[in-house]
């Protein structure tokens, strides 16, 4: 599965190829409440068809009237505003009177294809790409990014980041293992499976996925995990999760998880102690992990890590009654009470 970036770019490239005009429309900044993030993106086909979102069917609806009425036939970037007083903030459902800045991007012809194509083999590849768009021209470039680097817009210049920005490794190449892959994927996570054991690596097939067949310690070193890294261990044998977790739990990684029962994970900690982790580097692992939405098929249990991946990553701390460990004991001891109650 694609990230929503990458769908967007590739439908305008689809567009382009069958010769139609497309504007692409990204979110610059935002005011108050709005409905979607700086950086969202939106592709318009010149008859209305549109590929994103930037505001959840509002404003894509004056967009459509625009694109149709050729609104969005220039040749150069313009910058539009939505929600700016009350009675257009009602008029586009933007919530708690929100603004939102947009810059919409014209695009036709060869050019714009190759260019295109070009930015979707960087992504396609791992790479993590900065396209500077030049407002008064209207010409692109391609550049490297940094991790670290965000869409900047000074008014003349919009610079945004596409690619992968986050990592994920998970251990293990089962069942649950491909449902995880596929929704980190659409995430926007540059996933590596990485099992050694030739009867679960043989049967992978997942497109976008690299699996890989060395340990998962080693896996881990050769990555280099960083500060936009996550780890999920998933096969229950701690002969493979134990060791790679130890060297995962030493690193910047922002996310570091383990499958297993209370019981188990309980035993995990006692283990990776002797390991002389620390009270520190334990308290990182999650484990169980996901979070608890009662979760029992590798489909549910996947959604379940992604949650918990997800609110690591944007740094949200989540309440207690969502941590595994700490909701099933609360259930346990509210059972006997409502026996008696019936």
């Amino acid at each position: 599965m694609d990230s929503i970036d990458v769908t967007v770019l590739r439908n305008a490239a689809q567009w382009l190829k069958a010769g139609r005009r497309v504007a692409l429309v990204t979110v610059t900044r935002t005011w108050g409440s709005s409905p979607r993030p700086v950086g969202a993106l939106l592709a318009m086909r010149d008859d209305g068809a549109v590929s994103g979102s930037v505001s959840g069917g509002c404003i894509e609806d004056d967009l459509m009237e625009r694109a149709r009425a050729q609104l969005l036939a220039g040749e150069r970037p313009e910058v539009a505003t939505y929600g700016v007083s009350a009675e257009e903030a009602r008029r586009f459902g933007l919530p708690c009177g929100g603004t939102m800045q947009l810059v919409i991007e014209p695009l036709a012809g060869d050019a714009s294809l190759t260019a295109l194509v070009e930015l979707l083999d960087q992504c396609e590849h791992g790479n993590l790409i900065a396209r500077e768009l030049d407002l008064a021209t209207g010409r692109a470039r391609l550049r490297r990014a940094s991790a670290n680097e965000q869409l900047r817009f000074n008014g003349t210049t919009l610079v945004t980041v596409h690619g992968p920005r986050y990592r994920l490794l998970i251990i293990g190449a089962g069942d649950l293992s491909r449902f995880l892959a596929v929704i980190a994927s659409g995430l926007g996570y540059q996933v590596t499976v990485c099992d050694p054991r030739a009867e679960y690596a043989d049967e992978w097939d997942l497109a976008g996925v690299q699996i890989v067949r060395t340990m998962p310690d080693d896996t881990v070193l050769d990555m280099q995990l960083d500060a936009h890294s996550a780890v999920v261990a998933l096969t229950h044998d701690p002969k493979l999760d134990d060791l790679a977790l130890i060297d995962a739990l030493q690193t910047e990684a922002f996310y570091v998880a383990a499958i297993g029962s209370r019981r188990n994970s309980t035993a995990r900690r006692e283990r990776l102690r002797l390991f002389d982790l620390d009270d520190a580097q334990l308290t990182r692992l999650h484990g169980p992990a996901g979070i608890h939405i009662g979760s029992k098929t590798p489909p549910e249990i996947a959604v379940s890590i992604a949650a918990e991946m997800t609110a690591a990553k944007n740094g949200v701390k989540l309440p207690r009654s969502l941590d595994v460990a700490q909701a099933k004991a609360e259930e346990e001891r509210s059972e006997p009470c409502a026996v008696l109650a019936g």
